[in-house]
């Protein structure tokens, strides 16, 4: 058996796009500043944790790979207006008249992510 420790993204500003995803999934972010290469973001009570690392060249396709975020509190409605209010650009929307489906937001890096219904939606509803 293995487990995934990080997950690692690309980016100009490492410690910018960490503090976006500090504040969107409310993880504490590691030591570090604005002149560090690398941050990391902790996922609360284990792993994986997101690491962001400075890279030169900036992103030019659709991720291979994105996160599918899935609110414990609140709404997927009120999930993506939340997180556009925090600055993610709406990308694609995915919602259906039944209230399936899901959204995919750009981090303020253009990285692609996903937000789901909660479980409570899930329950309650069409799967």
């Amino acid at each position: 058996m293995i487990e995934v420790h990080t997950v690692t993204f690309d980016s100009h500003d490492p410690y910018r796009i960490a503090r976006w995803w500090s504040d969107a999934l409310g993880w504490p972010m590691g030591e570090g500043g604005p002149e560090d290469d690398e941050i990391l973001v902790e996922r609360p009570g284990g792993r994986p944790h997101l690491l962001f690392q400075r890279v030169p060249e900036g992103k030019s396709v659709k991720n291979r790979l994105h996160l599918d975020l899935r609110p414990a509190d609140r709404t997927r409605d009120e999930e993506v207006e939340r997180l556009i209010a925090l600055g993610a650009t709406l990308h694609e929307d995915h919602r259906f008249s039944d209230g399936t489906g899901w959204v995919v937001l750009l981090d303020p890096d253009g990285n692609e992510f996903c937000v789901c219904r909660s479980d409570a939606e899930r329950a309650a509803g069409p799967s």
